[in-house]
């Protein structure tokens, strides 16, 4: 029996896209390492193959999220066997990877967010006129809204409500949810749409998307990224943002539920996760600032 990858792949429809994609390399990369080993079916793949996979991926380095996601891939696929009937059980039911050392997410200091807000780099000032507005809209709407990047890019004109200062997002599985815009977002939004949007627009642009990047094509995470690059001192994900929306928040009394609505987090233990992320910001202030600490 082959593989049938791509039948798999096709059967995640409310998985979110990175999801599907990252499942398709980790299942790739499984395959691959596995016909090395002389396993050429998945009838052949029991509990020790896959085990010894996830210890050759130890060898290699590999951190221990990644190995747990790729056991999550495993064991989605060999369920999915399962379930259609080309296997009589899943070798993958019960297998597991340490996920590491749960680091906590990265939160800007007021002095980086400063920088990529409203204080850029020398370099930014020779950018043409919409790129430069694009830019701040952009930043403005990762950390007033706690867009994923996935999400930000994802979004087209409709989703905008200036007046009503709340945008449509479209989630991981497809989830539906309105997010406020922050009064700076909302400004920048608005500026990129009546002078910025135009400037990069060619025939081939997309007339629904709301970011276009420099060839007039919808923004991608990886255009995204660049823009972070080109605006900050130091190398900074566009997560980081999410996770720095996500604890001033908190740190401002938000309510977790409320958060965790906002972030679009179908389980709140994510959401607590920034709960941990204050609690540490706080000591560091205590230790910081209190003369017996």
């Amino acid at each position: 029996m082959p593989w049938r990858l791509d039948e798999f792949v096709r059967s995640l429809s409310e998985a979110a896209d990175n999801t599907v994609s990252a499942y398709r390399r980790d299942l790739c990369g499984f395959v691959e390492w596995a016909e090395r080993a002389g396993v050429e079916r998945p009838e052949q793949v029991d509990r020790l193959v896959l085990r010894r996979f996830l210890a050759y991926l130890a060898t290699r380095e590999r951190a221990g999220r990644t190995r747990a996601r790729k056991a999550a891939a495993l064991r989605r696929y060999f369920g999915w066997l399962q379930k259609t009937g080309a296997l009589a059980t899943n070798p993958a039911s019960s297998l597991t990877a340490p996920k590491g050392d749960g680091r906590l997410p990265h939160v800007l200091r007021q002095g980086e967010l400063d920088a990529l807000l409203d204080a850029p780099p020398a370099g930014v000032d020779g950018d043409p006129p919409g790129v430069r507005l694009r830019d701040d809209a952009v930043i403005e709407l990762l950390y007033g809204s706690g867009l994923r990047v996935g999400e930000l890019c994802g979004l087209t004109l409709a989703d905008v409500d200036l007046r009503g200062r709340r945008v449509t997002v479209w989630g991981k599985g497809s989830k539906q949810r309105q997010v406020p815009m922050s009064a700076p977002s909302a400004e920048a939004v608005a500026g990129w749409l009546r002078t910025g949007r135009g400037d990069l627009v060619t025939d081939e642009s997309p007339p629904d998307a709301l970011f276009l990047n420099r060839r007039g094509r919808r923004l991608t995470p990886r255009d995204t990224r660049r823009i972070l690059d080109h605006r900050s001192a130091a190398p900074t994900h566009p997560h980081a943002l999410r996770h720095t929306f996500a604890t001033h928040l908190l740190d401002g009394g938000a309510d977790l539920r409320a958060v965790q609505e906002l972030l679009g987090h179908s389980d709140l233990a994510t959401t607590q996760l920034y709960t941990h992320v204050s609690k540490e910001r706080l000591r560091a202030v205590y230790d910081a600032s209190h003369p017996r600490a």
